[in-house]
């Protein structure tokens, strides 16, 4: 009697073991979205970016690995421990697989360390700070869509060498802007020009009249506004009330979107020069797909919007092609996998992390020269990539430096 109830107890044990598994096999492939939904970066990244999440989700079929895709959002509020939190939270309780985020440099760093520690993919698609494919890199971290590198190579770079050879910066006072400020220092300094100061401001400060004329009392060429979002809207409009501009001394607005253009308007950004990886208007695909998106969020999209919707399909893309969500097979799917879409041609993510492709060097245009409400940039050049982004022989990743590359 007592081994056919032990032999029961196997069996019943068995089935319910199979049963559980077969439970978690359908529940939602979840992923998550965690960006600033209502601060200085919300209309860059914000509720648009997880829009542009759900719209990859929903192109790419809504299932994966035979799972209803689900995506959770959260407003991290640009506070690092508001992100981790819930990232803890997401990773421990509801199964994500990988997390997306937006804008903020420091809550980035911090989901970087978190991914490494748990072993899920974690996809930056808005925050600058070059750390996280430098000397912060992960083996689950993916950088896709601009770092503070790129956007010191192309408008420092193109500034300094049309003139612009004595600088001073306005900086945001937190990782995003002192990795841009040092970024852009360094190539400044290459290209034979000289910082005579700075001063680093808060984030989200309402007035830079204060840093606005210390730097004009600095007599530098150019002043370098090493911060963005409603800051640089701020900063740029004040400057142009006090007649600085006017008075001769140039803005290099190292961090501009396409909302802070629309926000500013073309009457104080006219002419500003600035880096950029994606434009809606730059040809027939980014139209198309710009003109899907802005019939659900009633605007055009910025590179970060465009951008994670991009990043989302190549994951999703990864994950199906190697049969589960393992994170050390999906980076290198995704590493191993070309980038040709609507958003880059020839993309390559590096072994840091780096999704190397195209940027531009874009104009504002005139209120004269638009044509519509989102007529406001011109593409004045292409940076090929491999001349935006870090080369690897100049690496402080450890994935790089312990495998002696040498490009």
């Amino acid at each position: 009697m007592k081994k056919g109830v032990s032999r029961l107890a196997v069996l019943t044990g068995g089935l319910l073991l199979a049963l559980t598994a077969h439970a978690q096999d359908k529940q939602p492939f979840r992923l998550g979205a965690i960006v600033d939904m209502t601060g200085v970066y919300s209309a860059h990244g914000g509720p648009g970016m997880v829009t542009a999440v759900k719209m990859a989700v929903e192109d790419f079929g809504g299932k994966v690995l035979d799972r209803p895709i689900e995506v959770l959002s959260a407003d991290y509020q640009n506070k690092v421990d508001i992100t981790a939190t819930r990232a803890r939270e997401w990773y421990d309780r509801e199964n994500v697989s990988a997390i997306i985020e937006s804008t903020d440099s420091a809550s980035a760093l911090a989901l970087q360390a978190l991914g490494q520690e748990k072993k899920k993919v974690t996809i930056f698609a808005g925050s600058a700070t070059s750390n996280l494919t430098g000397k912060s890199c992960s083996p689950y971290g993916v950088h896709y869509v601009y770092d503070t590198y790129a956007l010191a190579h192309g408008t420092g770079r193109a500034v300094t060498r049309a003139g612009g050879d004595t600088w001073f910066f306005i900086t945001a006072d937190y990782a995003f802007g002192h990795s841009l400020e040092r970024d852009t220092r360094a190539v400044i300094e290459e290209n034979g020009g000289k910082v005579l100061g700075q001063v680093r401001a808060p984030l989200s400060s309402p007035d830079f009249s204060s840093y606005l004329l210390q730097a004009q009392a600095s007599g530098s060429k150019v002043i370098g506004l090493a911060n963005a979002g409603t800051d640089t809207q701020n900063a740029v409009r004040q400057a142009s009330e006090f007649g600085i501009t006017q008075s001769g001394q140039a803005l290099a607005t190292l961090l501009v979107f396409l909302h802070d253009i629309k926000g500013m308007g073309l009457q104080a950004a006219q002419g500003l020069q600035f880096t950029t990886g994606f434009y809606w208007d730059r040809n027939d695909e980014t139209r198309k797909w710009s003109q899907r998106y802005f019939e659900r969020q009633k605007s055009m999209p910025s590179m970060v919007q465009a951008g994670a919707y991009s990043a989302t399909l190549h994951y999703l893309n990864a994950v199906q092609a190697v049969g589960s969500d393992d994170p050390d097979a999906v980076v290198a799917m995704m590493k191993k996998t070309p980038i040709n879409d609507f958003y880059a041609k020839n993309g390559k993510i590096r072994a840091d992390g780096r999704m190397v492709y195209d940027m531009y060097l874009a104009q504002a245009k005139t209120p004269a020269e638009s044509k519509g409400d989102w007529d406001l940039l011109k593409i004045l050049d292409t940076i090929p990539g491999d001349e935006a982004y870090r080369p690897l022989s100049k690496s402080e990743c450890p994935l790089v430096t312990g495998q002696g590359a040498t490009k």
